[in-house]
């Protein structure tokens, strides 16, 4: 359960920067690394839904959030509370957490084992 709905909260992020959808993540055209960042967001986010390349993907994806934390939370201050970075943190040692323990009984990995 938690692969899936970390999943989906990971994939609006994704939508609203490539699609704006529910709403736009930033005004006016996305620098590259946020684009880059999207789609990530996007296809990581969908393959973990599904639990398809689950461990590859969560380390990939718990990575981008740890860079993501630094680059533009941990400017602002050192304290995730403060800095708006508690998403970020969250979701990095969610992933951490997916890319070791695996994706559970609900996933297309599992159903490829049996």
């Amino acid at each position: 359960m938690l692969r899936i709905v970390a999943g989906l909260a990971f994939l609006q992020h994704g939508l609203m920067k490539i699609f704006q959808f529910p709403a736009a993540a930033m005004d006016g055209p996305l620098p590259p690394i946020m684009l880059a960042a999207g789609w990530l967001e996007i296809v990581g986010a969908a393959l973990l839904i599904l639990g398809l390349l689950t461990r590859p993907t969560a380390f990939v994806l718990s990575g981008m959030m740890a860079v993501a934390y630094w680059m533009v939370h941990g400017a602002k201050g050192p304290y995730p509370a403060l800095n708006g970075g508690e998403p970020a943190l969250l979701f990095c040692f969610i992933f951490l957490f997916l890319a070791c323990a695996g994706p559970g009984a609900w996933s297309v990995d599992g159903m490829r084992k049996k």
